[in-house]
């Protein structure tokens, strides 16, 4: 058991707290261990209260502008999440402290205002969870300019001020040993497994399914570099070939309009269901009557490096997974998933067909994802690293 005067304050820009499920993990795992913990996040739906005490767990959020696609839109985020962070910060040290400032990218800005805390002794810890030079390239299409560069410029400033990181897989760790000059025992992989209190398998609810006879399912952010346009045109392709499907597609974004849009103008909008954000209980209840999830993450630079939350947690729920043949999504699935060619609608079709045609399969492959998280990849498996690094690290180990 830790010392109950330890305390931690988390910082996350992207997303709300407790939404954000690798952040939650971590504050409640930290909180249950007699850590102190406080959390700084941006307001999002269904989570708009200033300060909020949950499980443990210190809560302080803050507006952001309204989420955009440009760099113009993403520099107005940054800016005032900065200004943000900066304030909320200084509250809590002044009114519960902090020793550790505990930031997840992305972006890679956050160690601006850990720097602001060094003074006192507030050591940074950053836990890495998106390759941003990558992620601009995903979503701008290009890897040059000066843009470009100061992604670079922040990552390295970024593993720079830290006194360890946490990493998500080993591509990410092999990034901070190479491109940002890291001493290996200084980047620890600590995945993102899920919880299987809160991914529970229930019996399908037939409802859902309007009437199809099968379910695709799927789960993520409705952004540009999510692929969920391969995703369209492989319904269409099925569509055409008379197989009777129903697609339900969970989640919000900054995309989702326009792909609701383009579903309709595809005449998907009887078979394809865009949710929205939702709750955990619904999102439970639509991946539970899924036969078959997907991965439609198109192939590039941050997609294959990335481990995705979603493909866990479908194997969590012991569903067969299809999904582009990408080298963390290989690894975190195995003989869980079937690997269509990479950014190839018509062979996602075609090898979700070929799970549909066959239950046994389907079964065996659930069965296969499911004791995969079960024995090796949740999160009361990969906590255990969390724990052990913040005892190293506060024994002066770092």
């Amino acid at each position: 058991m830790a010392n109950r005067k330890r305390k931690i304050l988390i910082i996350v820009e992207n997303l709300p707290v407790p939404f954000d499920t690798r952040v939650w993990q971590e504050a409640t795992t930290l909180a249950e261990s007699g850590y102190i913990v406080s959390v700084i996040c941006p307001k999002g739906k269904g989570y708009t209260l200033d300060e909020e005490f949950l499980n443990g767990v210190h809560i302080f959020r803050h507006n952001l502008p309204k989420e955009g696609n440009s760099a113009i839109g993403y520099l107005r985020e940054y800016c005032t999440a900065l200004r943000e962070e900066t304030r909320l910060a200084k509250k809590i040290y002044k009114e519960i402290g902090f020793d550790v400032i505990h930031g997840c990218n992305p972006p890679d800005d956050i160690y601006i205002v850990a720097r602001k805390f060094k003074k006192y002794g507030v050591k940074y810890v950053f836990d890495h969870h998106d390759i941003c030079p990558e992620l601009f390239e995903a979503k701008f299409g290009h890897a040059n300019g000066p843009l470009y560069r100061s992604q670079l410029f922040f990552e390295k400033q970024t593993y720079k001020h830290c006194a360890f990181a946490f990493v998500t897989n080993e591509s990410y760790k092999k990034i901070a040993i190479t491109r940002d000059k890291m001493k290996p025992e200084k980047v620890i992989v600590l995945r993102s497994g899920p919880k299987l209190e809160r991914m529970k398998i229930l019996p399908p609810n037939e409802r859902i399914k309007r009437g199809y006879k099968y379910m695709i399912g799927y789960l993520g952010v409705i952004g540009q570099q999510e692929g969920i346009e391969y995703l369209l045109e492989a319904a269409r392709i099925i569509k055409q070939r008379g197989c009777s499907v129903f697609w339900g597609v969970i989640g919000g974004g900054p995309h989702l309009e326009a792909l609701k849009k383009q579903a309709k103008e595809m005449q998907l909008d009887d078979c394809v269901e865009f949710t929205g954000r939702i709750s955990d209980e619904q999102m439970l209840e639509y991946l539970n009557t899924a036969d078959v999830c997907v991965n439609c993450d198109k192939y590039n630079s941050m997609n294959d490096k990335s481990t995705m939350n979603k493909i866990l947690e479908y194997m969590a729920l012991a569903k067969p997974i299809v999904q582009f043949d990408l080298t963390e999504g290989r690894y975190s699935a195995q003989e869980a998933s079937l690997y269509a060619k990479k950014n190839d609608a018509i062979d996602m079709a075609n090898k979700i067909l070929q799970l549909l045609e066959d239950p046994e399969c389907r079964k065996r492959m659930g069965q296969y994802g499911y004791d995969r998280v079960v024995n090796e990849l949740s999160w009361e498996h990969t906590s255990r690293t969390l724990l052990e690094e913040y005892e190293k690290l506060y024994s002066g180990g770092f």
